[in-house]
Parts: structure tokens; C-alpha cells; sequence
């Protein structure tokens, strides 16, 4: 343990202060709430005198000792409310330990504590409890950072972004929006769940240790497996075991999946992330789309009672129908140059003239990807589907039924960024499996991101799966566009970080 500080060495001697008077710190005992600060707050009436019998709990915020009363803030997970702490109430006999010594000298900002008591409102019109009994539930040995302004100075505010990521437990005490940013985060979970499962479709569950990497293109991260003496990769996605439900027989499966990659840590990518996965059979990606705009338009009414959310400057209608453009025809638009015959060379000195770096490894389809990611989607604002992607970019989608060289495939963009990725799913084995062999011969020129030959899924496919949609969003990205933050850090409890002081 590090060496302590002045604070955390009060706090200690408070500690063995507080056992020596025979009151137990941490005690063992269920502490039976009845009910929350929020609901006394809002349904408390001075005319009926209800909540007069009130079974509370929450952690200290402040003390303000005043002779032989205090006043002191609780919050609990709700809200705040005051305390009036008087030495005759909590400690009518002669013993006046309770108040004398645990109230007005043991007792700290952080402490969490029990009470029991009456609804009143004091004659500034705050509505108060009336302590009866105070009952300490945990001393807590380190101090908060509680925000204190003076001149319109603020002091120890909590802000600092690595602190904060660090110890999310404090940045929740302190920084009450916080809380709020994953309540939020929640509903939309449970919004698409809703809109899923209304539609008949099943949630399961697959594997996240798999023998092989496949789903997207992505570096993953590689563990060994004792027992079997053999290495295995955490997965970069599901897809492709949840098309072998598909083939299994069911109409339509979808999966909340931690998936992990392992690339760089910036303000919209963490190497552990959530993804949201749904195939359903019979359907195509011209279905999907009107689907997506059903289930985000659900989103953004269940997390924020409108279709319309405030992010950063601009104001996102998640309101259907959105804006759909091939992706050749957004790159003429925003570049002024027509790439749908080029070859890769061509491809090459375009990125050139654009002034996009470019590596050896890329082929075709990395260099389109480029000039797209470069050039346009930074004007994607308002919800706009990219469709009909080059086939070098898209190796588990369906060739287009009209246009020779493409796939049928939508990206969608809001806010400048990518959310959401579908397909009409690939069912032909013949031709799946070349589409493998072309991303072996790209990972042989040095790409270490080209997807592996899967050999189960192929012999999976043969058996016949149906004509089907998928979609992939990012749930992470997702929720920061319903909670307007700017970074991904900001909804994640726990942020991948460096170790402590490196």
C-alpha cells in the first residue's frame, strides 16, 4: 500500500475511535430501505404529513454541525436530501455517544450511513428528515473531492479525464451526470432488445474464444489454451456463428457480443467494445434499411422522448426515412472524381492526387475505403446509408443482382462516423470460399487485418443457408450519440488505460 497521506491517516484513527466505542464499521446487518430520496422529494406533502416512518440510506455529501443539532446531505442512488440531526432525538438517554462523538466528530463526507426518521419541511421550505436513529453502514478511509467554489473560483473538481476513467467509483459519486450518461446507455440496449424480441427474434449467446479470428477485418488478440495445447483468439465478431444458427434453422437470431481488437485507443475506438448483431432469414439489405431506421428512431424515442438529439453542434433527426447513397456516387460528390472503373493503380495515383497515404498491403478495396474515410464521411451529419460497396471490400456479402463488381452492403453514417454495418449475407459456398482465398492472398502481401479461411463455416454454408440480412452496430458509438459525448471513453465504465504511473 502506498504511503498516506494526512487525510487518509484521520481517517484511520477515526476508525479504531469508532471500534473502541463498541460500534461496529462494517456491520453484517441487512439494512432495510423503504423507500428512495427522489420519491420523498416528489411525493412528500406537508398537508397529509405522509413519510412518517422513513427508512433511508445513502452516502454523506456534507455536515454542517450547529451546537446540538447538525444538518447533514445523503445521497443514495436517486438523489440527495437533507438530514436534521438533533442530540436529544438520536441520543434521548444519558448516553450522548451517538451524537457527541459519531455525529459531530467521527462521521465524514464519504461515509455511508443508515437512518431512520420523519418527513418535515424546515422553515426555508426543504423538505428534511427528521433523524430518529443514525446508523453507520461503512467509514470510508479515503476522502472525496468534493467541488467547493468561493469567488466564482471552483476547487477540487473532479475532472481531469485519466483520474476520472481511472476511478469511474469516484467520477459516479461526485459527477452526477455521469450516472445519467449510463442510465442512458442501458435504454438503449434494452430498446433494441425490445424491438427485437417484438419481432419474434431470439437472443443467444456465442463464442468468444474461437480457433479462428473471422467476422470482420481486424489484428486480434491471441491467447493459448492449456488443456487443448492449442492457440486461440479472442473474437473480433460473431457473425459468422451466428449465420451457422441461421443454417441451423432459426428465423432470426441477434447477440449483444463483447468483442475485442487489437488496434489503437483513440476517442471513438477501445480494444474491447459491444457490438449488436441480428441476421434474419428470407430478408435482403434493402430490408435491413428500413429496419435500422425503425430501431433507431425507437432508440432515440425510449432514451430521449425525440426523435432529435443535440450532438456536439449539430441536431440529429433519427426520425425515418434517411438519406441513401451509393458509395461511388458520395465520392464523386464530395471528391469530383468518378473511381467506379478504376483499376488499382489508378486507384493508387488517386489517393496520390488526394493527398491520402497509402501502404503497399492495400489493395482494391483498403484503397477505396481510404479515399472514402478521408473525403467523405465527415459530411455524413444528418443519418445517410452508404450503399453498394466494391467487392474487395465486402468478402461475407452476396454479389449486387444489378451491378457487376459490387456487393449489397450499407454502412451507416451519423455525425461524420460509422454505427452500423449490413449485408445481404453471402450464401453461396463456391463462391464464399474464394472470397476467403483472395483475403489469404491480401494477408500474404502483409495485411494483417484479411480475414482467415474458415472451413467450419464454409462446410456450414454447404448444407444451405437461406437468403438472409445482417447487421452489425456499435453499441458504444451508439449510446455517444445519445448521450452527446464526444469520446468513447465517456460510455465506458472502465476505459482500457495504461498501468497506474507508467
Amino acid at each position: 500500500m502506498s504511503e498516506l497521506n494526512e487525510l487518509q491517516l484521520q481517517r484511520r484513527s477515526k476508525l479504531e475511535r469508532i471500534k473502541s466505542l463498541g460500534i461496529e464499521p462494517y456491520p453484517a446487518e441487512m439494512w432495510d430501505v423503504n423507500v428512495t430520496a427522489e420519491e420523498v422529494l416528489s411525493k412528500y406533502n406537508a398537508e397529509t404529513n405522509n413519510y412518517q416512518d422513513v427508512i433511508m440510506a445513502g452516502r454523506i455529501m456534507s455536515i454542517q454541525p450547529k451546537g446540538k443539532v447538525c444538518f447533514m446531505k445523503i445521497m443514495d442512488h436517486t438523489s440527495r436530501i437533507q438530514l436534521y440531526v438533533a442530540r436529544d432525538i438520536v441520543s434521548p438517554d444519558e448516553d450522548k455517544t451517538i451524537f457527541d462523538e459519531l455525529v459531530l466528530h467521527l462521521l465524514d463526507i464519504g461515509d455511508i450511513i443508515g437512518v431512520k426518521g420523519q418527513i418535515f419541511t424546515t422553515r426555508t421550505g426543504e423538505t428534511t428528515v427528521k433523524a430518529h436513529q443514525i446508523v453507520l453502514l461503512s467509514k470510508a478511509l479515503n476522502p472525496l473531492p468534493i467541488v467547493k467554489e468561493k469567488d466564482g473560483v471552483i476547487f477540487d473538481a473532479f475532472t481531469d479525464p485519466e483520474l476520472r476513467y481511472r476511478m469511474r467509483y469516484v467520477d459516479l459519486i461526485v459527477n452526477g451526470h455521469v450516472k445519467e450518461t449510463f442510465i442512458k446507455r442501458t435504454k438503449v440496449v434494452q430498446s433494441l432488445r425490445n424491438t427485437f424480441n417484438n419481432s419474434g427474434y431470439l437472443e443467444v449467446e456465442t463464442p468468444i474464444l474461437q480457433a479462428i479470428h473471422g467476422g470482420a477485418a481486424a489484428r486480434p488478440f491471441v491467447t493459448h489454451h492449456n488443456a487443448l495445447d492449442m492457440p486461440l483468439f479472442l473474437r473480433i465478431a460473431n457473425e459468422l456463428y451466428l449465420k451457422r444458427l441461421i443454417v441451423g434453422g432459426f428465423e432470426g437470431v441477434y447477440e449483444f457480443a463483447k468483442n475485442f481488437r487489437n488496434e489503437g485507443v483513440d476517442r471513438t475506438h477501445n480494444p474491447e467494445f459491444t457490438g449488436l448483431e441480428i441476421y434474419v432469414a428470407y430478408k435482403d439489405y434493402n430490408w435491413m434499411m428500413d429496419y435500422t431506421e425503425i430501431m433507431l428512431e425507437n432508440v432515440a424515442i425510449d432514451v430521449n422522448g425525440t426523435t432529435e438529439t443535440q450532438v456536439g453542434d449539430n441536431i440529429i433527426s433519427f426520425a425515418k426515412p434517411y438519406k441513401r447513397i451509393t458509395m461511388f456516387d458520395a465520392i464523386k460528390e464530395y471528391t469530383g472524381i468518378d473511381i467506379s472503373e478504376m483499376d488499382e493503380s489508378q486507384l493508387r495515383d488517386t489517393c496520390k492526387k488526394l493527398g491520402i497515404k497509402t501502404e503497399d498491403s492495400m489493395g482494391k478495396g483498403k484503397l477505396i475505403d481510404e479515399i472514402f474515410g478521408e473525403k467523405c464521411e465527415k459530411h455524413c451529419i444528418q443519418p445517410t446509408f452508404i450503399t453498394d460497396y466494391p467487392i474487395e471490400m465486402s468478402p461475407l456479402t452476396k454479389k449486387h443482382r444489378s451491378k457487376a463488381g459490387l456487393v449489397e452492403r450499407f454502412e451507416l453514417f451519423v455525425n461524420g462516423k460509422e454505427i452500423a454495418n449490413a449485408y445481404t449475407e453471402l450464401n453461396d459456398p463456391l463462391d464464399q470460399r474464394e472470397r476467403f482465398e483472395e483475403q489469404m492472398h491480401l494477408a500474404g502481401r502483409g495485411d494483417d487485418e484479411a480475414m482467415p479461411l474458415d472451413e467450419d463455416f464454409l462446410r456450414a454454408l454447404e448444407y444451405g443457408m437461406p437468403p438472409t440480412a445482417g447487421l452489425g452496430i456499435g453499441i458504444d458509438r451508439l449510446t455517444m450519440l445519445m448521450t452527446n459525448q464526444a469520446s468513447i471513453q465517456e460510455v465506458l465504465f472502465f476505459p482500457q488505460m495504461r498501468p497506474e504511473n507508467q
